[in-house]
């Protein structure tokens, strides 16, 4: 079941589109926390973004921004501006696409269908990880590729490209150790201009989404050389 997140100020249109979206299957979210959308969408990790752009504190091209920073999901805007400029700025902001209000409910709905497919669906194009099958497997821990989803124990938890690209090379040597230059080379074409911390941070957030799972402390540093993903005794 795809998770929508729904960042709308407007109580009454926030329920509105959460109704609408759980009639047709989807769990879906509205935003709580005006001021921490970033934290609490990182938090419910979900596959696509509905993104008012008048919000309290800052506007939705700020969040959009922000969102970017850790998720790759799509976004659709759903705003009341009407105007050429205010779409061009979401789209680049970090947008997908873009519904103005008041929302034409069919066609929002056939908007994030088409986005779903084409980005976790029979249209995506496979990721570097998903190359040579969409799965990868060790000892019940299960990574989806082409939907970017880690699967333990029943449970489910959606990943973003890096993520998903860090947990597929971590599987594959599970047990060993995966040097951190491989993990850099893994990620980005040109390591060159690559601040290793940003390798740090990428690890970190996997490692609190495992930990989610229920899998904490599996993937271990090992000082000088890299990371090492050990799940003997998992669970136990």
């Amino acid at each position: 079941m795809y998770r929508i997140f729904i960042v709308e100020d407007d109580e009454k249109i926030g329920e509105l589109l959460r109704r609408s979206l759980v009639k047709y299957g989807f769990e879906a979210r509205v935003a709580e926390r005006m001021h921490e959308l970033k934290l609490e969408m990182e938090a419910w990790a979900p596959h696509l973004i509905l993104l008012d752009i008048h919000l309290p504190h800052y506007d939705g091209y700020y969040w959009c921004r922000q969102f970017r920073t850790v998720t790759s999901a799509p976004i659709i805007f759903v705003s009341a501006r009407s105007g050429e400029m205010d779409q061009v700025m979401a789209i680049e902001n970090g947008g997908d696409d873009y519904v103005t209000k008041p929302i034409p409910l069919d066609l929002l709905l056939a908007k994030i269908k088409g986005l779903l497919r084409r980005t976790y669906g029979e249209y995506a194009a496979p990721s570097p990880a998903a190359q040579g099958g969409g799965e990868l497997a060790a000892r019940g821990l299960l990574l989806n590729s082409a939907r970017s989803e880690l699967e333990w124990d029943g449970r489910h938890m959606a990943l973003t490209k890096n993520e998903c690209l860090l947990a597929a090379c971590l599987l594959k040597q599970e047990g060993r150790v995966v040097s951190r230059e491989r993990l850099l080379e893994t990620l980005w074409d040109d390591v060159q201009f690559v601040d290793d911390n940003t390798l740090t941070v990428n690890v970190t957030r996997l490692r609190r989404k495992l930990e989610e799972l229920g899998l904490p402390g599996v993937i271990e540093t090992v000082r000088g050389s890299g990371y090492k993903l050990n799940l003997k005794g998992a669970g136990a």
